[in-house]
């Protein structure tokens, strides 16, 4: 059971670094240009060096909304942190993290939201990029790794 809560406490203090990392890296989505890089995130247009995000006035709801559900969700994520370790010394053995349990639901369904939110409205919005998509990788890079592995 000690394996098990312990290993339940890496999850949690996973899960807050993994947002705290998403929410502020630039690389919701990244595209190649003839110069360099380009990666966009929640708040800045890198090209080199890094700008405010560009958006049109009918997309700046939607990215509002998005940084705040990414903002819910570390809130969430780090009250359920806090919760788990009160109930883990204030409950008593054999019962069950109830409350953790919602409070992580809700910081999940807040991450769904913002994700579901920017895949909708800014999958394409990489200027000047070609082969624009999410994450780290240069789409070169992925082709390079598929050759090397024979896929």
């Amino acid at each position: 059971m000690l394996v098990l809560l312990a290993g339940i406490f890496v999850v949690h203090i996973a899960t807050v670094i993994m947002l705290f990392v998403s929410t502020i890296a630039n690389v919701w989505m990244v595209g190649s240009s003839y110069y360099a890089t380009i990666s966009t995130g929640l708040w800045l247009l890198c090209n080199g060096t890094c700008t405010e995000l560009p958006v049109s006035s009918q997309d700046e709801a939607s990215l509002k909304a998005v940084q705040a559900f990414m903002i819910l969700s570390i809130i969430f994520s780090v009250v359920a942190l806090v919760l788990f370790i009160i109930q883990l010394f204030t409950l008593e053995k054999g019962k069950r993290f109830y409350m953790t349990g919602a409070v992580m639901l809700v910081c999940w369904m807040c991450i769904l939201i913002a994700v579901s939110i920017y895949t909708a409205r800014f999958t394409h919005t990489v200027a000047f990029a070609t082969n624009p998509h999410h994450g780290y990788w240069e789409w070169g890079r992925i082709t390079l790794l598929r050759e090397l592995l024979g896929q």
